[in-house]
């Protein structure tokens, strides 16, 4: 019985030909390893004829940066997590072509022909106008899709147990919920200049680490559906070119390309902190990744043209972090209403109260969000490229302000649109 090894540029090749058939053996390839992560290794492995290409994601079982030992289960999660999305939303899924679970690999289609969502924005690329369209989908027909509003208990409690994810959750507890608030292992990276504001703003207010308290509890314990777990900008790919994805149905010889796909170009990777936790958490995150993404714009807008269009990109973001909540929240009762239910208990009166309850979160998990990539101790890209830009100090505590009123106000009716205004109105005034 073969072994888990780690495969490398040279060996992934003959990995997808004399193991997976994904390849002949006489295709010329070429490999590159295009992950940046810690914990896991991608590559690409593209035929030099007809240009057909895969992406091979395989788990580790070390961390890369201190070699301290990881559940490499993880792989098998993020898999099937894949799996149950792509059934219900095939469109938003990249094709997954195999699942080798000894080499806890896999291997699917190369989205390349989108963009990351996270690059685009910094780019200054605006927004696609079906973007909320696109990701309120995803969370009504496959997030919300996997609630006990639509499968049996027996079968939801059997989902919990399989995706049970101990080590992860620890990471998200930990970094979102724990440390930017008292930075008890001293990792939290804080701008200079801005210590004084942090123990004010966070570390002494404890009204705050009441609501966030709260939020860790929901996070730990509210096993409402299968949630992406992580699903921030850099998991989002977005795009207006049609992919043309391989046939794996066809021999090795023949396996070049089938007729092109036809579905919305938004595709959702990584789900590898995906188990049964509360919706609000994914919605929460796309939405403090489009405050991200509004601040670095902002902090940058010289690289725009004109002032217009720097106006169009800040408005498109803005509509968007308004319009998410109501959007999921129509799609999701139209999913009730056309999808058989698990109980006829379900009436339409608790189930708006249910989705009520699911943006309300959905604000707070934006707020520590937008928090722990403020201080903690992993930033995202719009953080990290301000450097020390004496600006930075000034537009972290815009972001932090909004976060905290997200989290502490979450329940206030038309909470998103008076932070919208509020980031507006700070913006003018700062003179960034």
């Amino acid at each position: 019985m073969k072994a888990h090894y780690l495969l490398d540029t040279e060996t992934v090749k003959a990995y997808l030909v004399e193991q997976l058939k994904l390849f002949s053996a006489d295709e010329p390839l070429d490999a590159e390893e295009i992950g940046d992560g810690n914990i896991n290794y991608v590559f690409r492995v593209r035929s030099r004829i007809g240009g057909k290409s895969i992406i091979v994601k395989q788990a580790d079982r070390l961390l890369r940066s201190s070699g301290r030992p990881l559940d490499i289960t993880r792989s098998k999660r993020e898999a099937e997590a894949l799996r149950i999305y792509a059934a219900l939303t095939p469109q938003f899924i990249p094709r997954i072509y195999a699942y080798d679970d000894t080499m806890s690999a896999i291997c699917m289609e190369d989205i390349s022909y989108c963009g990351n969502l996270r690059k685009e924005l910094m780019a200054g690329h605006s927004l696609p106008a079906n973007f909320a369209e696109n990701a309120a989908s995803f969370l009504a027909d496959a997030v919300f899709a996997t609630s006990d509003l639509f499968l049996s208990p027996e079968e939801k409690k059997k989902r919990v147990s399989a995706f049970i994810n101990p080590e992860l959750c620890a990471i998200s507890e930990t970094l979102v919920f724990s440390e930017p608030y008292c930075n008890g292992k001293n990792r939290n990276r804080i701008t200079p200049g801005n210590e004084n504001f942090i123990q004010k703003t966070l570390y002494n207010d404890e009204a705050l680490k009441v609501e966030v308290a709260s939020l860790r509890e929901i996070f730990m314990n509210k096993a409402e559906a299968l949630i992406h777990g992580d699903l921030h900008t850099g998991s989002i790919f977005i795009g207006n070119t049609i992919g043309v994805p391989i046939d794996t149905n066809a021999t090795p010889d023949r396996n070049t390309m089938s007729e092109p796909c036809t579905e919305p170009c938004m595709k959702i990777i990584d789900p590898e902190f995906a188990f049964y936790g509360p919706i609000g958490y994914d919605l929460g995150n796309i939405i403090a990744n489009l405050y991200c993404a509004w601040m670095y714009a902002a902090f940058t807008r010289k690289k725009f043209s004109a002032a217009d269009a720097f106006d169009n990109f800040i408005e498109r973001i803005a509509a968007t972090i308004e319009a998410l909540p109501q959007l999921f929240t129509a799609k999701a009762l139209e999913r009730c209403k056309t999808v058989p239910l698990s109980d006829p208990l379900y009436n339409e009166r608790y189930i708006r109260r249910r989705l009520a309850e699911i943006v309300t979160d959905a604000y707070g998990f934006a707020g520590t969000e937008i928090i722990r990539r403020a201080v903690g101790d992993t930033k995202t890209a719009e953080f990290d490229a301000m450097g020390q830009d004496p600006r930075r100090i000034t537009m972290e505590r815009i972001i932090i302000k909004i976060a905290c009123a997200l989290i502490k106000r979450r329940r206030q009716a038309n909470i998103g649109a008076h932070t919208v205004a509020y980031l507006k109105k700070a913006l003018l005034h700062s003179g960034i």
